[in-house]
């Protein structure tokens, strides 16, 4: 009988550390919840950074990790090669494709320009009618506040329906992300 494929959930992440002691603990929490609820990481792939530190925690925790990374970030974020699925994408576009559709869910992290980039991909899709996965913004430390500010002046100068903002979830703590993830997925 075929063994089947677990509930995953996408993080979306950065691949440094950041100023706060807090993202990184964050991170290590959510990799460690992951595994703990049975649920899949799908992530970037990458050994750095909160994106190496909740695939560390997650396959410490005995979860199942599954990494995706173009071929010409393989050195420069130090492809995590001891997990149980690692696949090398061509590009940017096709790794963000795959992780996508590998997960049932999708979770951004504090980050940097690549995660603004994954998250708004996949919350331009939501409000094109392309999927209805739950995207979840995890605020630590106020972290997205800026950004949750910007989108909120976007509704206001009529550049997006009020919606748009439903569709991201927004929680300031791992515990309560996990909350939604286990309704949502177990």
């Amino acid at each position: 009988m075929p063994q089947l494929i677990p509930k995953s959930v996408c993080v979306f992440c950065g691949s440094r550390l950041g100023t706060s002691p807090a993202f990184l603990s964050d991170a290590q929490e959510v990799g460690r919840a992951l595994a703990q609820a049975g649920l899949r990481l799908v992530y970037g792939a990458g050994d750095i950074g909160i994106m190496g530190a909740v695939a560390s925690a997650a396959k410490e925790a005995g979860g199942d990790v599954f990494g995706v990374i173009p071929q010409h970030l393989v050195d420069r974020e130090v492809g995590k090669t001891d997990i149980q699925t690692y696949v090398i994408t061509e590009n940017m576009h096709e790794r963000k494709k795959v992780m996508f559709a590998n997960s049932d869910a999708i979770l951004a992290l504090p980050g940097g320009p690549g995660t603004l980039d994954e998250l708004f991909e996949v919350l331009t899709w939501r409000q094109l009618g392309l999927h209805d996965k739950p995207v979840l913004l995890l605020n630590t430390d106020g972290y997205w506040d800026g950004l949750l500010a910007l989108l909120d002046q976007i509704i206001a100068a009529k550049f997006a329906d009020a919606s748009f903002r439903d569709f991201l979830e927004v929680y300031d703590s791992p515990a309560a992300v996990m909350e939604r993830l286990r309704a949502a997925l177990t």
